[in-house]
């Protein structure tokens, strides 16, 4: 009987702790979703998975925890002493799992020939992104900032990111020193390889939906518009204006 008296009390407590954890968990999917994956990069990059496995074992971990120890029978130093360590686990847990994503967190949209492609910042030089002007720095918030390459000084340089790039390393990418704004001649540059976006919705019917969504929010003209793919963990495309600027994404394979 007492046994039962304190699984109740248990499950009791353990129901509080769950429904506190699933609003820090809220909290910090605002966080996650608002400032460092914003749509559609939640998908693109990956954080949408990334953090809900992270939140998941913390918001399950924790009330299972809480399960376990506590008991009515203890004195409240006791109970204090336990559900403290308890939440101090989980919260250094969630800061952890916090600050790996804000590791992993997708940093630049690169405009790369025929293509976009996110970079997080794990696949960065940090001492080539230190050395980017002020307007490319990496941004805490918002999203990849979206930047064009430069073109090689010289062939040495060409041949130098070529082979490397062949050989598994860096590519134009993942090099922070070829990074310039993503305006003006850079942006209608990445016009030349794009396509018509009625071609892509001619492949991809399902995406014509949410297509027209996006041309009567923007209020923008279907024959102008074009596409690029975007190189991520899903396909997707960038849906592109007359002055190579992006209004929006859409899902599906764009090569």
């Amino acid at each position: 009987m007492a046994e039962f008296s304190r699984l109740r009390a248990a499950f009791k407590a353990a129901a509080i702790h769950l429904l506190c954890s699933l609003v820090v968990a809220m909290f910090a999917g605002a966080l996650v979703f608002g400032l460092w994956f914003p749509y559609p990069y939640r998908e693109l990059a990956g954080g949408r998975e990334l953090f809900l496995l992270i939140v998941a074992v913390d918001v399950i971990c924790g009330p299972l925890l809480t399960l376990v120890l506590y008991n009515p029978a203890k004195s409240r130093s006791e109970l204090w002493r336990d559900l403290g360590l308890v939440a101090l686990i989980q919260l250094g847990a969630l800061g952890y799992g916090l600050h790996v994503v804000w590791q992993v967190r997708p940093v630049y949209l690169v405009q790369e020939v025929d293509r976009f492609k996110v970079i997080a910042l794990p696949e960065l030089d940090a001492v080539e992104v230190a050395k980017l002007p002020t307007a490319l720095q990496p941004r805490w918030r918002g999203g990849p900032l979206t930047v064009a390459i430069r073109a090689p000084k010289d062939i040495k340089e060409k041949n130098k990111v070529l082979f490397e790039s062949i050989e598994g390393g860096r590519d134009y990418a993942e090099r922070a020193e070829f990074y310039l704004p993503y305006e003006g001649d850079m942006a209608l540059k990445s016009l030349k390889n794009s396509k018509p976006l009625a071609e892509f919705l001619h492949k991809q019917p399902t995406q014509e939906t949410a297509a027209r969504e996006l041309i009567a929010e923007k209020r923008l003209d279907m024959a102008q518009l074009h596409y690029l793919p975007v190189v991520g963990r899903q396909d997707w495309v960038a849906v592109l204006d007359v002055q190579g600027q992006i209004q929006g994404f859409l899902k599906g394979d764009g090569f």
